[in-house]
């Protein structure tokens, strides 16, 4: 006599959420994604600003990202960050001696601190508030829309 297995039985999706097929290439990596109830993949993408802070040294980092959100808070723009990103560690090992000595090394190394602010909806007024901004030397700016 043979053996019946069970029936599996598919999950049932979260309330409020509907599955979406699997996309063919031609329509695109938005229709891959749950969609929540009451938004359409026709929606646009809404523009953000994508703020990306570099320095040698932690505190003019810590103080431009600041007053990059003071001016983001004037304006009344919805500001996410400043979120601490890895900070890059270069490494370097050198001989103390030029010419004998091979085991007496010393090691320096180089930290690169690393912020990102991402600025929601942003305005004309806040681009060219960003773009007269007056930041300190040793820090490295990365704008992108």
């Amino acid at each position: 006599m043979p053996v019946k297995k069970p029936a599996i039985r598919k999950k049932a999706m979260p309330a409020g959420r509907q599955a979406v097929k699997k996309p063919s290439k031609e329509t695109g990596i938005k229709a891959n994604i749950l969609l929540e109830e009451g938004k359409n993949m026709s929606e646009d993408v809404k523009p953000k600003l994508r703020i990306k802070l570099r320095s040698y040294d932690h505190k003019i980092i810590d103080n431009s990202a600041r007053q990059i959100i003071d001016i983001a808070n004037r304006y009344g723009v919805e500001v996410i960050g400043p979120v601490p990103l890895p900070a890059e560690v270069l490494k370097f090992t050198v001989n103390r001696s030029t010419f004998v000595h091979k085991n007496a090394r010393e090691q320096f190394e180089m930290r690169v601190h690393k912020r990102m602010i991402d600025i929601l909806t942003p305005n004309q007024e806040i681009i060219e508030a960003l773009r007269d901004l007056n930041l300190p030397s040793g820090v490295d700016i990365a704008i992108k829309i």
